[in-house]
């Protein structure tokens, strides 16, 4: 074979002995407004008014900075539109299979539920990976109707703990914490259940009986300074960079970037989870952003509860959540949050 025509080595997506801190280099995306090319720029992020918008392979490449959290090199991914093909891409960065990976935290490799990835990405936000480790098997018995858990999920069949209320009948369970994996109550799986599913799954345990869960918690590192040579910046819970875009991902359809929330939008999101956990006991910033999305234009309750059935009716909201979640919007537009 003539030299210089074998095939070339793919680049690996690892990057070697670089900081802990997301690089793109020649990419101003400040004045990105979405994946289809309208005002992007190269240079200084503005483009000419009147001019057609760049052909696809043209057009900047959203490229984020991951971890492993309980220890890794750091990887390079891009190219995906949801959580499962994020959990992929962060699978082929460091080999192991997508499964694995139960959830992952923004700028923190902590198990910090205030910094868990929904539905939105910083453009210059760092990405931790949560993956499997110890399985465990608890029986507890229900001695209160409630049991004291928020629960949320990850958007790829995993459902998790979110919060434990103190003093609540799993709080004075030690072995179980924040972060873990519900795998099966009483024997039933429940890998690829919703999280309002597990919810009502729990909510409806008969009182004054034990009950089995089996859980994953995930992988914790031994040293994690010795373990995240160059990360221990970005580990430290405070944001980086300063985009002021995020990669919005969604179920159906591809990603679009997008301008940061709005004063009212981020005070509207944060109450209608509020009403979710008081509701549902779940919590779900990407499904109460959508609900403040799909409410912010509406005259009406009635046309808001009319979009929610179409969009969001495997729910089944209750009309007092419904009347409540158009409330806030409504106090959240006026100030009154």
């Amino acid at each position: 074979m003539p030299l210089g025509l074998g095939r070339r080595k793919k680049a690996s997506p690892l990057v070697e002995n670089e900081e802990a801190e997301p690089i793109r280099a020649g990419l101003n995306i400040q004045g990105m407004d979405g994946l289809d090319g309208g005002g992007v720029g190269l240079r200084d992020g503005t483009t000419q008014e009147g001019l057609p918008p760049p052909p696809t392979n043209l057009r900047p490449r959203l490229i984020f900075h991951t971890q492993l959290a309980h220890g890794s090199p750091t990887g390079r991914i891009e190219g995906f539109s949801n959580v499962r093909e994020l959990y992929g891409k962060i699978g082929e960065a460091f080999g192991i299979p997508p499964p694995e990976v139960m959830f992952c935290t923004l700028n923190t490799h902590k198990v910090d539920m205030d910094k868990l990835l929904g539905g939105q990405i910083g453009l210059e936000d760092f990405i931790f990976a949560h993956i499997k480790g110890q399985r465990k098997e608890v029986e507890v018995f229900k001695g209160e109707d409630a049991l004291g858990l928020t629960i949320t999920d990850n958007g790829a069949g995993y459902a998790f703990i979110k919060r434990i209320r103190e003093g609540s009948v799993v709080h004075q369970v030690q072995v179980i914490n924040v972060g873990d994996m519900i795998e099966s109550i009483n024997g039933h799986s429940l890998i690829g259940c919703r999280h309002y599913e597990v919810a009502k799954m729990l909510k409806e345990l008969p009182k004054g009986k034990n009950f089995v869960l089996k859980m994953v918690e995930p992988l914790k590192a031994f040293d994690m300074i010795s373990q995240r040579s160059g990360g221990a910046r970005a580990g430290s819970g405070t944001q980086l960079g300063t985009g002021r875009g995020t990669l919005r991902l969604r179920s159906k359809g591809p990603a679009t970037v997008e301008e940061l929330p709005s004063a009212f939008e981020e005070k509207a999101v944060e109450k209608v989870d509020d009403l979710l956990e008081s509701y549902m006991g779940i919590r779900d910033s990407e499904l109460a952003a959508t609900m403040v999305e799909l409410g912010k234009d509406k005259k009406n309750p009635d046309e808001f509860a009319e979009a929610l059935d179409e969009t969001l009716g495997d729910f089944a909201f209750p009309d007092e959540f419904v009347f409540d979640v158009w409330g806030a919007i409504g106090d959240a537009k006026v100030g009154r949050l």
